[in-house]
């Protein structure tokens, strides 16, 4: 059977497998570059011949080898991929996501993600990292997210280049290997000074979107919990500035434990539940809490990432006026508390 002759306008691309995608199921590689292409229509595809990888015929459930070509017929408009529009203010995703890059190599990139800024899309979010990624495809690949923080947090945000780093980072973080630091400003001076909270906690949903909840042990969907928390430094025993570190990373885990043990996070309207007090004069009404620093083996298995972001605009503000020294070396404690 003769190829199926091309559509008017368009033509037969052919792309090479990449070498992170060794082992790739055809249907899965399909997936991965033209999502909008339906799987029955890639069955008549593979049959009538049109698809083929390197020269010869296949079957959905063929595995790949990287520098193998792959024949891709012309597609409709349905079934190639969309074209997305830009995201920033200024149209272009590639110059704002590299003004606030911390570091970059062949296998990972690092951004200072702005507060206010999402990671992931969700109801009505048309603006939002993950989104803006497209924009580095590197030989087919797009960027991917191994972890997350939440769109009022700033700081350190760790993303793949490639699939192999994805799947090496991703076990990374379930198996607890990185260690995460964060600063916070909260309410009154947590005693002791050094701790360590755990609990159980649930999400559920409210007027304002999901939240968490402190939860019962063996309460049904209810997920176990461990912060660990050390005073920096503090204002007469009003304000506190703390270095986190979350050994678990559940939802809104760090603003939910502090607010458990009275001490919330400034500027959270989500969990500051501290009623008739009001912001010191100069303290905007922002959620002071920071990804501060990254640690993590490298996903080559060479060396360790070791990245650090600066103080957003308006918790510098916040450190100048109570004059906390943003170079105090305590600040990257938050060890394991027993």
């Amino acid at each position: 059977m003769t190829d199926a002759p091309p559509r008017e306008g368009r033509q037969v691309e052919t792309r090479m497998v990449g070498r992170d995608e060794a082992g790739m199921r055809l249907d899965r590689w399909f997936k991965e570059h033209y999502p909008g292409l339906g799987f029955g229509h890639l069955q008549k595809l593979l049959r009538s011949g049109q698809v083929r990888v390197d020269g010869g015929r296949v079957k959905t459930s063929t595995r790949l080898n990287p520098g193998q070509a792959v024949r891709v017929p012309p597609l409709t408009g349905e079934d190639a991929p969309a074209a997305r529009p830009k995201q920033t203010a200024g149209g272009d995703d590639e110059a704002f996501l590299r003004s606030i890059l911390l570091y970059e190599d062949d296998d990972v990139f690092v951004f200072n993600k702005p507060a206010g800024l999402a990671v992931q899309g969700g109801s009505g979010m048309t603006r939002h990292i993950d989104g803006m990624l497209e924009s580095l495809t590197d030989r087919g690949v797009k960027p991917r997210l191994v972890h997350r923080i939440d769109r009022e947090t700033s700081g350190v945000l760790l993303v793949a280049r490639t699939r192999a780093a994805a799947s090496t980072l991703a076990r990374t973080f379930r198996s607890r290997s990185a260690r995460k630091i964060y600063w916070a400003l909260v309410y009154g001076v947590p005693r002791p000074a050094q701790g360590r909270i755990s609990t159980y906690l649930k999400r559920e949903p409210s007027e304002e979107g999901d939240v968490m909840r402190i939860a019962r042990h063996g309460e049904e969907d209810a997920q176990h919990a461990v912060s660990v928390y050390s005073v920096v430094d503090q204002v007469a025993g009003r304000l506190a500035w703390l270095s986190l570190k979350p050994v678990t990373g559940r939802t809104h885990q760090l603003r939910i434990h502090m607010a458990s043990i009275g001490h919330p996070i400034l500027g959270d309207s989500k969990y500051f539940n501290i009623e008739n007090w009001e912001l010191p004069g100069g303290i905007q009404n922002r959620l002071h809490l920071l990804a501060r620093r990254l640690v993590i083996p490298h996903p080559s298995g060479r060396g360790v990432i070791d990245v650090t972001a600066p103080l957003p605009p308006h918790m510098a503000q916040s450190w100048n006026l109570l004059g906390f020294d943003a170079y105090d070396e305590r600040a990257e404690g938050a060890e394991e508390v027993a």
